[in-house]
């Protein structure tokens, strides 16, 4: 069963599920389809409803014999107006209206602005964006209890619709109360990565990390200009990366958001983080059969930029083509991969590695497969640090990632190039060099007097040890 489900392809597929995708039948058929990582969203639906998920994929985990990985995005801090008396109004370009603390129903005048934090940190010319970046507002006058903005884009405006502050660092915590309870319960059940909505600094990674302790991974959501003015500090702290072209292409020109996506995908690579290229890439998938020839182009820049994993959200998780949906971006994908220019221009991007032994060991087993042929590179890793430098490589060969822990083989589902594979620990090299030649050609990689190249750790059994490479026949 396990060769059978061998991708050939390198760049991931990160699906979400949510009522359109959950049934077994459906997401076994996602998981056939191309999905190696499926997301759960956070900010919809109950505990119950996850838990059914959840289990639904660690029993298609079970079936198939392939490690899966899970994704539990949490909401983050959802800034809101509040209501207004008929429900809706219909703001005029031109026109003042206030946003104050007062919690009586507004009118075009005026709305509750339940959020104390946001006018205590607007300034004179701040722009505040509602509804998606639909409706522009500029600050007028600040007072303790309110701010008086210019309507510099109208349009209507009904209750409860979102406020975006580009311009301003705001001091909220990423993580809300609800946010905690989801983590809780995400982390007792067992998911793979943390998504962190609202991320400002890299303390909110940080804090993030100390609640997961180890029990999961944090992939950091860039979302927020204040979060790339900080991207170094950020992405030294996380342990993986998506690109949220929602709330960013809010908040930024349209046209800064391909620039900065190439940035973030870059600032990753060059330290070996995972990173997932996310929103509306398939969008109008949600209600047509077929995609646009805009959003295949959007797909396949996402892979020659190099990045580890592209994503579908309403697409797979409320749309009406969810099986559809995955089966076109694994076709992207893999017509992308077969491309010349795609390997002419991922080799043009592969950073230089750092001065340590494992680095070494890493950037001389991509090399020595390039030169020999080799069928794979099979990394012995059990934190998953091994497997993720020989990905950092980009080789022009499959990596097969040995590890003895489910945890680890899981995080690599969302890896680029790495075929996960839980096997038992080994004593040797002798015995890894056996073991590897034997997985290789189990797994459909290689058939007999085939090569592939070895890496591990000596002595076996420690994290980050990575100093053996040794070249193998099958």
């Amino acid at each position: 069963m396990a060769s059978r489900l061998r991708r050939h392809r390198r760049t991931k597929i990160v699906a979400t599920i949510g009522p359109a995708s959950s049934t077994p039948e459906l997401l076994s058929q996602l998981f056939e389809t191309g999905a190696d990582v499926f997301r759960l969203n956070f900010s919809h639906g109950t505990h119950e409803d996850h838990l059914a998920r959840l289990q639904m994929i660690r029993a298609l985990e079970r079936k198939f014999d392939r490690p899966i990985g899970i994704l539990a995005d949490v909401q983050g801090p959802k800034l809101r107006v509040g209501q207004f008396r008929g429900g809706r109004v219909q703001l005029q370009t031109g026109a003042e209206f206030q946003l104050d603390l007062n919690p009586a129903p507004g009118d075009t005048r005026r709305v509750n602005l339940p959020h104390p934090e946001i006018i205590e940190a607007a300034s004179i010319g701040a722009t505040l964006l509602l509804d998606d970046g639909k409706l522009r507002l500029r600050v007028l006058r600040k007072r303790e209890d309110h701010l008086l903005t210019e309507v510099v884009t109208g349009g209507p405006l009904s209750d409860r619709k979102g406020v975006n502050v580009p311009d301003v660092v705001l001091p909220i915590p990423a993580l809300t109360k609800k946010d905690r309870a989801d983590l809780a319960f995400a982390l007792e059940h067992g998911i793979d990565y943390i998504g962190l909505s609202f991320v400002q600094r890299a303390a909110d990674v940080l804090e993030a990390k100390e609640i997961a302790a180890g029990r999961a991974l944090v992939m950091t959501k860039m979302e927020k200009p204040q979060a790339l003015d900080n991207l170094d500090e950020i992405m030294d702290a996380t342990d993986a990366v998506m690109v949220a072209r929602g709330d960013l292409g809010v908040e930024l020109p349209p046209e800064e958001v391909p620039i900065v996506q190439k940035r973030i995908i870059r600032a990753a690579q060059q330290r070996g983080l995972p990173v997932v290229v996310a929103t509306q890439m398939l969008e109008s998938m949600i209600s047509a059969p077929a995609p646009t020839r805009a959003e295949a182009s959007d797909v396949a820049t996402a892979v020659f930029d190099g990045a580890d994993a592209v994503m579908l959200s309403a697409e797979s998780a409320a749309g009406q083509y969810p099986r559809e949906a995955v089966n076109m971006m694994d076709r992207i994908v893999a017509r992308v991969e077969r491309d010349d220019d795609w390997r002419r221009t991922i080799d043009a991007k592969r950073p230089d590695p750092e001065p340590s032994s494992a680095d070494a060991i890493a950037r001389a087993a991509e090399q020595v497969a390039h030169t020999i042929g080799a069928r794979a590179i099979v990394a012995f890793t059990s934190s998953g640090a091994s497997a993720l430098r020989v990905a950092r490589e980009r080789p022009d060969c499959p990596v097969i990632g040995l590890t003895p822990s489910l945890d680890t083989a899981r995080r690599l589902a969302a890896v680029w190039g790495v075929h996960a594979v839980v096997t038992q620990d080994v004593g040797s090299m002798t015995e890894a060099v056996a073991l590897s030649a034997k997985v290789a050609r189990q797994e459909g990689f290689a058939q007999p007097g085939e090569e592939i190249v070895v890496v591990a750790g000596v002595p076996f059994g420690q994290s980050g040890t990575t100093n053996a490479l040794r070249v193998a026949r099958v």
